[in-house]
C-alpha cells in the first residue's frame, strides 16, 4: 500500500471540522474507497519472450550472426507505415528476453554435410509494419555467407515477411517465430547445395 502523505491526511481532517456529521461520515466512506483503490493498483510486469522451444541439432557447425548496432536492443519494434512511416516505436510491456540477433543465432541448426561450413549471417531487417491500424506484418530479411575454412562457398539473401494473426505484440512474436523457423528451413537446403556443388568441383587451394 502506499503511504498516505501526512500532509493530505491533516487537511482533509481540517476540512471535516466544519461539516456535518452526517457528511462527515459519507466523506471518509469515499476517502477510505479512494484509499482502497490506490492500494489495489499494480504495475503490470513486462513480458519476456522467445521464439518458444526448440530441439538445436549437435555437431561442429559455427553460425555467427551479426547485425546493425539498432537490432542489438530487446526491444519489439514496429512500425505505422499508413501514419508515420520513418518513426520506429516499441511495445511497452513485452520485450525478447534476448536481442534477436542472440536468439536467432541459437535457433539454427543444420544437418548432415551443412554442419562442416562456417555460416555468417547478417540480420539486416527484424521487425513488424503497420499498414493500417487492423493489419500488420512481421520481416525478417538477412544474407548468409558460407565458408570452407578460408574458401568462400556461396552467399544468398533471404527476404521473408507474413501476416500477423493480429494487429498486436502477441501477433508479432507469434509471426516472426514462424519466420524464424522458416529461415532455418531455407537456409539448409541452401547450403547443402554450395556443399555439394564444392565437392564436385572443388576450389583450387592457394
Amino acid at each position: 500500500m502506499k503511504n498516505i502523505d501526512t500532509l493530505t491526511i491533516n487537511y482533509f481532517y481540517s476540512k471535516m471540522k466544519n461539516v456535518h456529521f452526517h457528511y462527515k461520515k459519507q466523506l471518509l466512506i469515499v476517502w477510505l474507497i479512494m484509499i482502497s483503490s490506490a492500494c489495489s493498483i499494480t504495475t503490470k510486469q513486462i513480458a519476456l519472450h522467445d521464439f518458444g522451444r526448440f530441439t538445436r541439432t549437435q555437431g561442429k557447425m559455427s553460425i555467427d550472426v551479426n547485425a546493425p548496432s539498432w537490432l542489438w536492443d530487446n526491444r519489439i519494434r514496429y512500425r505505422l507505415l499508413y501514419a508515420t512511416p520513418s518513426e520506429i516505436k516499441f511495445y511497452g510491456l513485452d520485450r525478447w528476453i534476448a536481442a534477436p540477433p542472440e536468439l536467432f543465432e541459437q535457433l539454427l541448426a543444420f544437418k548432415g554435410k551443412a554442419q562442416d561450413c562456417i555460416v555468417r549471417l547478417y540480420l539486416q531487417d527484424f521487425e513488424q509494419q503497420f499498414d493500417a491500424p487492423d493489419r500488420s506484418r512481421v520481416i525478417l530479411h538477412f544474407s548468409v555467407e558460407a565458408y570452407a575454412v578460408k574458401d568462400k562457398l556461396g552467399t544468398q539473401e533471404f527476404y521473408l515477411e507474413t501476416v500477423t494473426k493480429t494487429p498486436d505484440a502477441a501477433g508479432a512474436i507469434s509471426g516472426f517465430t514462424d519466420l524464424v523457423q522458416q529461415a532455418n528451413e531455407k537456409i539448409q537446403p541452401w547450403l547443402m547445395e554450395i556443399v555439394n556443388r564444392e565437392r564436385l568441383h572443388p576450389l583450387p587451394r592457394l
